[in-house]
């Protein structure tokens, strides 16, 4: 005779699920031995639990990763670290990211957003474009680090979340000098009061006068998520790297 070791029931040896509460023996052994080896691992470099859990959630590399996948890995990394500087060291006048690649990616969740919010009046409504565009960049995020356990996939996305701060930077800057082009060809100068998402934002909170800081300030922001991503991941490669060697 055995024991259930979830609720100690007592039943024949050669069961695989258990009669009273009908977990699977083998699945249950294996969740077993990963939350123990996770818990020896905490208490082996003396971290508080915590830490330890945010640590094997941010920095998780799978074991049996192949070679090709971290050279592939590494590639885009350094595809995005390239790129990423690019976006940083070019001015917001010059409107690199709004004439990007990524713009045009950005683009549909910016105007789902619109059509989204748009039951919580006009003034959410035409932030709703900005908040789409940051939104989707996010859900990746959660669902690759929270579901698939994919952290690499997660720091492309987080770069993705960065590069979205670029992108609005341009046309916060032209708030007051409504040039840059809109949706359908217009100039916020030819489009009526509205169409131009931030002249309107700006205008209706009482702070069109510091358009410019606002949108040095995303670029700033951009910029240090674009810095997390980038050590995010080097140091998931690096792991991924000792686990080969």
């Amino acid at each position: 005779m055995g024991y259930c070791p979830k609720c100690n029931h007592e039943q024949k040896q050669e069961n695989t699920e258990c009669e009273n509460c009908g977990i699977v023996f083998a699945k249950y052994n294996s969740w077993l031995s990963s939350r123990d080896a996770i818990k020896s691992t905490c208490l082996s470099t003396k971290e508080h639990p915590s830490f330890c859990s945010l640590g094997n959630l941010l920095f998780y590399v799978k074991a049996d990763e192949s070679i090709f996948v971290f050279y592939a890995r590494l590639v885009l990394l350094i595809g995005i670290v390239l790129w990423g500087f690019r976006f940083i060291t070019s001015s917001i006048e010059s409107n690199y990211a709004g004439e990007s690649y990524m713009h045009l990616v950005n683009l549909p969740f910016h105007e789902a957003g619109h059509i989204f919010f748009r039951p919580f009046g006009p003034f959410i409504a035409s932030f709703g474009g900005t908040m789409g565009q940051f939104i989707m960049p996010l859900i990746c995020s959660f669902v690759l680090l929270l579901k698939t356990r994919d952290t690499f996939g997660a720091c492309v996305t987080l770069w993705w979340f960065g590069q979205n701060f670029f992108d609005i930077a341009p046309y916060i800057n032209d708030a007051r000098s409504l040039n840059l082009p809109l949706v359908g060809g217009n100039t916020g100068h030819s489009s009526p009061y509205g169409f131009h998402d931030w002249e309107y934002l700006l205008t209706e909170s009482g702070l069109l006068s510091h358009d410019h800081l606002i949108a040095k300030s995303s670029v700033t922001l951009g910029t240090i998520i674009f810095v997390l991503s980038f050590t995010w991941g080097a140091i998931l490669l690096y792991k991924q790297f000792r686990n080969r060697v």
